[in-house]
């Protein structure tokens, strides 16, 4: 049943209602958590299931010791930030470890400790839900494509990709032999080895990879890794290589926004068009129309 026909059963569906229990119905629909069982698929639980598994191999800061630049410039954000990695623990994870005093969603405003004003959250992956909006909304059919994800840190991604879409190879580059070991961990246990390949390198190593990438996403991948000068040099790279016209290009944030602090130059302006995405997409109770509109998509122009 597509759009069109699912709308007109469902008017008809109204139609029969008694006229006094309409507005009751209407309302049940807007508010209700029942109907979200409809939305939970065997590709969600799935991917649940993956994030528990590295959970239990991770400390709950997600983080390396490797990564002593994300930490320090998450610590001198200009509002108390923490790092939450949105792939392993969702708002209701969050609110049971809240509830049980192993996180907290406050600071306190005189000390700063947690206690009694919000914190910002970061995330270096995306969460389930954005997964899903990214290969079932705002992504084409990729059916015999090849999808690159540049830092792929905990494969959220390359499984979201499997699971989500019908891309013939999806490559994650991951420079932390540590992150690469656990995806590999997921691949193998989850039987993704047939489309997922995870390649332990710098990005900047993988010219010929990049040129034949038909999507390219970039999640929060140079900010918090990477110091200004390394930033515009990795920039650069990705501009000169990903030229194949029509290719796709997915960033968080923003292309303009990543560049704003890099003093150098850049030259995006012929190189890529922003093509607009529709965020107003349901997905589920938790769904968070904020953090779709973070996703960027773009169109390569060509060389």
């Amino acid at each position: 049943m597509n759009f069109s026909e699912a709308k007109n059963e469902i008017q008809r569906l109204l139609s029969r209602v008694q006229r006094q229990d309409l507005p009751r119905l209407i309302d049940w629909m807007k508010n209700t958590d029942e109907l979200d069982d409809a939305l939970t698929d065997n590709q969600k639980v799935i991917l649940q299931s993956i994030s528990e598994d590295l959970r239990t191999c991770l400390p709950m800061e997600a983080t390396l010791s490797s990564e002593s630049l994300a930490v320090e410039k998450t610590q001198h954000c200009a509002h108390p930030t923490v790092h939450v990695d949105a792939f392993l623990y969702d708002e209701e994870t969050v609110d049971t470890l809240c509830e049980e005093g192993k996180m907290s969603r406050n600071y306190c405003l005189s000390c700063g400790s947690h206690g009694t004003a919000p914190l910002d959250f970061i995330s270096h992956s995306f969460s389930i839900l954005e997964l899903q909006f990214l290969f079932q909304h705002a992504l084409p059919d990729l059916a015999g494509r090849l999808v690159v994800d540049v830092g792929s840190r905990l494969g959220a991604v390359l499984y979201g990709g499997y699971l989500y879409s019908s891309a013939a190879q999806l490559v994650g580059v991951e420079i932390s032999a540590e992150f690469v070991r656990l995806q590999n961990m997921a691949v193998e246990k989850y039987g993704f080895s047939d489309r997922i390949q995870v390649i332990h390198a710098d990005i900047c190593s993988q010219d010929s990879l990049i040129q034949n990438a038909d999507v390219l996403i970039m999640n929060n991948v140079f900010e918090y890794f990477l110091e200004p000068s390394n930033q515009l040099k990795a920039w650069n790279f990705i501009v000169h290589n990903f030229r194949k016209k029509g290719a796709l290009l997915v960033t968080v944030p923003s292309i303009l926004e990543s560049l704003s602090s890099l003093q150098g130059s850049v030259d995006h302006s012929q190189w890529v068009e922003e093509v607009p995405l529709d965020y107003s997409v349901y997905l589920g109770k938790d769904s968070d129309q904020d953090a779709y509109r973070d996703i960027h998509l773009y169109r390569v122009l060509g060389s």
